[in-house]
């Protein structure tokens, strides 16, 4: 380990159980680009087209700016503070106030379990399109996706290097996918076909500007392009992530970015905005538009195990996020507790889990998307706010550093594109309301639990592993 990272930890508490460090440049940037890429852009698209028009591939654009802006807040705020938790540890070092922690910690929960649920049931679609079959009944696909998020659960409980193996398997599959409907586009393109006239037109109602049916569709593609923040609740098991992540990101945000505008073109230019609209599959469209002889089933395949890896990673996210702010005291410490031999929080995975089966049997995939956006939106402008009440708190070990500038950008562009006035469906305020609710009933338990049980109990200890001490 660098000297960096030895100076950013020599102040942690060394009775905390350790996470393994198994990832190096290579597998984080497999882990962001993974986690970025998958059921935005597969499930997504034609919903994006649908708010637009033709000029689809402008609303990612926007998109990719405003998650830049925000990846560098959390770039200083990682490389300064390289501890499992992310937002909420951050919130916490810079506000103090348990109560807007653990709603954060919630939000930045829900955001990942939203995801995952919607990742799962855009499997669960594409699972039957694959196998040609046609579900008569709704629940044969509820079924199975919750099945896969079963396997998700045991797969994050065998361990992080089982997941991690998992994600690079998974992540260059679902850029095969995305990099088959380029070349498809592109092919297509050179031999006279498609429309490019379609790229500029906006599909503006009566009464609207095209301005608000931008932001209104950038504020449904900002779900796809989320995911980098993600990685930063994997720092425990990062090698040297002091070192390591600044560039890693940029990297893995700006590779996605490209891919996202490229295949937005693609799409648009083979397939009308109103037929993409259509439908669970859009990209399959766009692979039978471009490439009549190309094997739809291979390809239904590929998407299907592109919306894996973003369930397999937000479900890792979720349970480390927890795992992480249960030793800050801001979550029950159970939730902390860690598998002796695997050295997985399988507290936190179980508890995640049962709520994705929840999201899973009770919201829809456009929703879920829509409310992943808005709750990491309001995420991202309380992380954007934190990088600059931190900058008192000086540490030891260099880290990255964001221009003042980009992270005051940052919040306006989140705050706006959270609220009403960016056009977003008042599903994704009632959905994120209900889970909100939820967090505040779990903040009241929290709290009373802290002062009227644990407080009274000296031999409570939040680090405690099932095998009775710390993992060696």
């Amino acid at each position: 380990m660098s000297e960096s990272t030895n100076a950013a930890t020599a102040s942690t508490d060394h009775s905390r159980p350790e996470l393994k460090r198994v990832m190096g440049p290579g597998l984080l940037l497999l882990f962001v680009v993974g986690d970025i890429l998958g059921t935005g852009v597969y499930a997504l698209t034609g919903k994006v087209a649908g708010e637009v028009g033709g000029a689809v591939w402008l609303p990612f654009l926007c998109a990719f700016i405003v998650a830049m802006l925000t990846a560098t807040s959390y770039l200083e705020l990682v490389t300064k503070y390289p501890r499992a938790g992310g937002a909420a540890v951050y919130t916490h070092k810079a506000f103090g106030i348990h109560f807007l922690t653990f709603l954060l910690t919630f939000a930045v929960m829900c955001s990942g379990l939203t995801s995952a649920s919607s990742a799962s049931k855009a499997f669960a679609a594409n699972f039957f399109s694959a196998v040609d079959i046609d579900p008569e009944r709704g629940s044969l696909l509820m079924i199975t996706a919750l099945a896969f998020m079963t396997l998700i659960a045991l797969v994050n409980l065998r361990g992080v290097g089982e997941s991690v193996k998992a994600n690079v398997v998974l992540t260059c599959v679902e850029l095969s996918g995305l990099l088959i409907v380029i070349g498809i586009g592109a092919w297509a393109l050179a031999g006279g076909d498609g429309d490019t006239s379609r790229l500029t037109d906006f599909n503006v109602p009566e009464g609207e500007s095209p301005f608000g049916a931008v932001t209104a569709a950038t504020a449904l593609a900002f779900f796809a392009m989320v995911g980098f923040e993600d990685s930063v609740n994997m720092a425990e098991e990062t090698k040297d992530p002091v070192k390591i992540f600044p560039k890693i990101m940029l990297i893995g945000l700006s590779v996605t970015g490209v891919i996202y505008i490229l295949v937005a073109i693609s799409a648009v230019t083979l397939v009308s905005p109103e037929e993409l609209n259509q439908g669970s599959t859009p990209l399959l469209k766009v692979v039978s538009a471009g490439a009549p002889g190309f094997p739809l089933e291979i390809f239904a395949w590929i998407t299907m195990f592109a919306v894996a890896n973003s369930a397999l990673i937000n479900m890792l996210m979720a349970s480390r996020l927890l795992y992480g702010m249960s030793h800050e005291r801001v979550l029950p410490g159970p939730l902390g507790r860690v598998l002796p031999s695997r050295r997985t929080p399988w507290v936190a995975i179980l508890f995640t889990t049962v709520l994705a089966f929840f999201l899973i049997g009770y919201a829809d995939l456009t929703a879920l998307g829509g409310t992943t956006a808005l709750l990491l939106l309001c995420v991202f402008a309380i992380v954007n706010v934190a990088v600059l009440v931190l900058r008192r708190d000086k540490v030891e070990h260099k880290h990255f550093h964001a221009p003042t500038v980009l992270p005051i950008l940052g919040v306006v562009l989140c705050v706006y594109l959270a609220s009403p006035l960016s056009g977003r469906a008042g599903a994704d305020y009632k959905i994120a309301g209900w889970l909100m609710l939820v967090g505040i009933g779990l903040w009241a338990l929290t709290w009373l639990l802290n002062k009227y049980v644990f407080k009274r109990r000296s031999d409570f200890d939040p680090t405690h592993i099932d095998s009775g001490g710390p993992v060696n």
